[in-house]
């Protein structure tokens, strides 16, 4: 089970790509959207780390 847990985590990884590049895309055309997908790349960030770190948790509980 953590298995499927450990892809889900880098899945945040490559959606905080996505909305990284889609930032530096539109940053000079549309800076108020570039903002948004850069709160979108920083709560993926943090999403990745704290899953991280449950999934971890979890773990450890169920040895």
């Amino acid at each position: 089970m953590s298995k499927y847990f450990r892809y889900f985590e880098y899945a945040y990884l490559i959606f905080a790509a996505f909305f990284l590049f889609e930032a530096v895309r539109i940053w000079n055309s549309e800076r108020s959207r570039a903002y948004i997908f850069l709160f979108f790349v920083a709560i993926a960030v943090f999403m990745f780390f704290f899953k991280r770190r449950f999934r971890r948790r979890f773990e450890e509980r169920n040895k």
